[in-house]
């Protein structure tokens, strides 16, 4: 499990493309501090397994569903990603659950910059829009973030200089695909709802 509070902006060094999958080498001097083979280790808001790691860089075999369903497929050599490892037992919870599953991608529609802050727009798929709330949390390449907007087929997030630094998003443009989970406990709700709709329904088996 994950918090979405990135710990370190890396590098992908390389990408060997492996027929049915990927491997990707990665650059993360602070993620890999301590890393054992078999560890997890969110990239992009993706939870990926650590098969070799050295003193800064770490290797990970990406699946070819993942790289369909996610932003990962668009990686090249020198692109940036945001890191994360697993959240400790015992440590704060700074940002929201974040499992590291992609429900889907959206893209970067516009960036409207202010003084000290910056309103991102984000577009959002149809089957996810009923998870996303104002005020709410989403996660967005791995990091957590409060909506502020929720439209239709869109959300708008607020990101503070620390983040444009820090992230990704800083230097996402319009256009760019971006990961996104929605908050589980949302999905685990709604099954909830709907399991006792259905039983208490009139005429429902008992």
């Amino acid at each position: 499990m994950f918090t979405g509070i990135i710990e370190e902006l890396g590098e992908v060094t390389a990408v060997e493309n492996l027929g049915d999958s990927s491997r990707f080498c990665l650059r993360g001097p602070v993620v890999t501090q301590g890393a054992r083979h078999g560890d997890s280790i969110a990239v992009n808001g993706v939870c990926l397994t650590v098969v070799e790691h050295e003193d800064d860089w770490f290797t990970a075999d990406v699946m070819a569903e993942t790289l369909e369903r996610s932003s990962l497929g668009a990686l090249t050599v020198g692109s940036c990603v945001n890191l994360e490892r697993p959240m400790a037992v015992g440590e704060r919870l700074g940002g929201h659950i974040v499992q590291g599953h992609v429900d889907g991608t959206g893209r970067v529609i516009e960036r409207k910059p202010s003084e000290n802050w910056e309103i991102v727009k984000v577009s959002l798929p149809a089957d996810l829009t009923r998870y996303v709330v104002e005020k709410g949390s989403i996660t967005v390449d791995g990091i957590s973030l409060t909506v502020v907007d929720a439209g239709p087929d869109y959300f708008t997030v607020s990101l503070i200089p620390t983040t444009l630094y820090l992230t990704t998003l800083g230097r996402k443009q319009p256009g760019d695909p971006v990961n996104l989970e929605v908050d589980v406990i949302a999905k685990y709700v709604e099954r909830l709802l709907g399991t006792q709709g259905a039983a208490g329904a009139p005429g429902a088996a008992k």
